[in-house]
């Protein structure tokens, strides 16, 4: 990783940390069901690729949450880590682990269709259903 634009993050104890260079400023509203239930609402998340490094890796828990994604989380505190895809290691951090928020900007909403009507963000943002992304990644 280069050090010039490594950006670093910890979990609420501190027992974790996370540094990346391949950030993605733009933040994803996932409200899946399974989002909401990890997390109590929308998982608001920057695409970090496969270019993430942990130090404090034996305090990290795994959850594997589908047969293509897994949740880490810290061990210690409960802290969400990410969201993981398994067959490219691609990551998904929450933006409020990053040390500094500089630069994010709410971008995008996925499975809008099941987002609860009990909340709405303002940002105006591109929005799809939960088979408009899935159709994304199929063959």
């Amino acid at each position: 990783m280069s050090t010039s634009n490594i950006v670093k993050g910890t979990c609420l104890c501190g027992a974790v940390s996370l540094s990346t260079s391949s950030l993605n400023h733009h933040i994803a509203a996932c409200h899946c069901n399974m989002c909401r239930k990890w997390g109590g609402g929308a998982l608001l998340a920057v695409e970090c690729g496969s270019d993430v490094s942990f130090s404090g890796e034996e305090n990290i828990g795994i959850y594997q949450s589908s047969d293509w994604a897994e949740r880490g989380f810290c061990s210690k505190c409960g802290t969400h880590l990410f969201y993981r895809l398994k067959e490219n290691h691609q990551y998904y951090i929450p933006a409020g682990l990053f040390d500094s928020s500089e630069g994010f900007v709410l971008e995008h909403q996925v499975f809008i269709d099941e987002k609860p009507e009990y909340y709405t963000f303002a940002n105006e943002t591109k929005n799809l259903t939960g088979a408009e992304l899935l159709a994304q990644f199929a063959d």
